[in-house]
């Protein structure tokens, strides 16, 4: 990867940037699927909607094994929360047309650069 110093940087930072706009800086997302995107979002928002509506479990009752309702509700979420990003981690990638984490040799998950 090309570095370059940026105004004001004493040492090359990171990638190079082309004083032009809108010009390829060598790196390329992969096409994806909005659908599978967008329910892998709902995926994610889910729990943060079911945790922060705090009057729907603010309760005593019922009690699991002598635990309020408050607790165990919040400690099933935990449970729930992980398939969720588990199942929205399987969407992106199915999005992306992909079927495994990582194909053989890229360590990048999926961006691709070009080399110079």
């Amino acid at each position: 990867m090309t570095y370059a110093n940026y105004p004001g940087d004493s040492e090359s930072t990171g990638p190079r940037r082309d004083s032009e706009p809108g010009t390829d800086l060598g790196v390329h997302m992969p096409p994806a699927k909005t659908g599978l995107l967008v329910a892998a979002g709902v995926c994610l928002l889910i729990p943060v909607i079911a945790l922060m509506w705090v009057s729907s479990y603010a309760r005593e009752t019922p009690k699991l094994g002598g635990i309020p309702f408050f607790f165990w509700y919040q400690f099933a979420w935990v449970f729930v929360t992980s398939a969720l990003t588990y199942t929205a981690h399987r969407l992106v990638l199915a999005a992306r047309g992909r079927t495994r984490d990582t194909d053989e040799g890229d360590t990048l998950g999926g961006w691709r650069e070009e080399r110079s």
